[in-house]
């Protein structure tokens, strides 16, 4: 059996995490994203022009908005908006799922594990999400919590999603960026009175990981950023370099009349990539420089071939 080794980057959509203090400009941040539809779980959009999802009324109703994302092609980046309020309505499916009246009912710690077990539903919509080039942002409210250091060495506060704890080490462990906004506020002192005093406020964002809050990112970025899409907008101008190159190529297939399958198996006969890789992972240079390129030869190909 021969295996081929894939090298280099393979760009791909990005599953992204944003979280911070309420009112802080989190979604305002996510509507910048490359054509988003959000679906908006707490009506936090209304007051932004931004296309949306009739509002969820069920677990199930956000599961149906993700199916259709991908089957109509409705949007480059996808919404949830809150994950705070998505936890909700899947506690509520839970218990209705398992016939009780609340999380607790169940037993010690029974519930909380069902309920995570459900919320990885909407994870797995996620990732199919990801593999048809659609990017998916989580927005979530922040909490901050007591955090006991262990041997009595101390406690100290900390930010972390406002999330069930079974569940937020998912969506945290799920992301490639989890970027935690808030205000900066610095503190000075008057030379005279020798007193301190908070000026300042601006928004800022944190993208590694630190005491005082949970943040990470998989692209080098710089610990903290102006709290604006700009500072992350290269990453996905790459990513839209390559859904574009993908969507043409698709369109391009569709006219020949060939399937993925068939391409799919051309490609792997050739060395380039296994035939188990979906087209969305291939990069957008060989897209570009050998399926597009010499598409009338590999159209020529696969009919010789049926």
């Amino acid at each position: 059996m021969n295996i081929n080794i894939i090298k280099g980057r393979i760009e791909c959509a990005k599953k992204v995490v944003i979280y911070g203090p309420e009112g802080i400009g989190k979604s305002t941040m996510a509507s910048q994203f490359p054509q988003p539809v959000f679906i908006d779980c707490e009506g936090s959009t209304k007051e932004l022009d931004v296309a949306r999802y009739p509002p969820p009324r069920s677990f199930e109703d956000i599961l149906a908005f993700m199916d259709d994302a991908v089957t109509n092609h409705t949007c480059k980046t996808l919404i949830i908006d809150t994950a705070d309020w998505a936890e909700h309505l899947c506690t509520r499916y839970t218990c209705r799922r398992l016939n009780v009246k609340g999380i607790e009912d169940l037993g010690y710690g029974k519930g909380y594990t069902y309920q995570s077990e459900d919320f990885q539903l909407l994870l797995s919509k996620a990732d199919m999400l990801i593999e048809h080039g659609i990017n998916v942002v989580f927005i979530a409210h922040a909490v901050m919590r007591k955090f006991e250091q262990p041997d009595e060495m101390g406690a100290y506060d900390r930010w972390e999603l406002k999330l069930a704890k079974r569940i937020a080490p998912l969506l945290k462990e799920w992301a490639d960026m989890v970027l935690f906004v808030n205000y900066k506020t610095a503190v000075i002192t008057d030379t005279k009175t020798n007193s301190k005093k908070a000026t300042g406020g601006t928004r800022v964002m944190y993208t590694t990981h630190h005491p005082c809050w949970d943040a990470k990112n998989r692209f080098e970025l710089a610990e903290e950023l102006p709290a604006s899409y700009d500072s992350i907008r290269h990453i996905f101008e790459a990513s839209s370099s390559t859904n574009a190159s993908i969507n043409r190529l698709r369109e391009m297939m569709a006219e020949a009349d060939i399937s993925e399958e068939q391409l799919k198996h051309l490609v792997a006969s050739k060395g380039h990539y296994p035939e188990t890789t979906a087209i969305d992972e291939y990069s957008a240079d060989f897209i570009e420089s050998w399926a597009i390129k010499h598409f009338s030869q590999i159209v020529k190909t696969i009919k010789e071939d049926i």
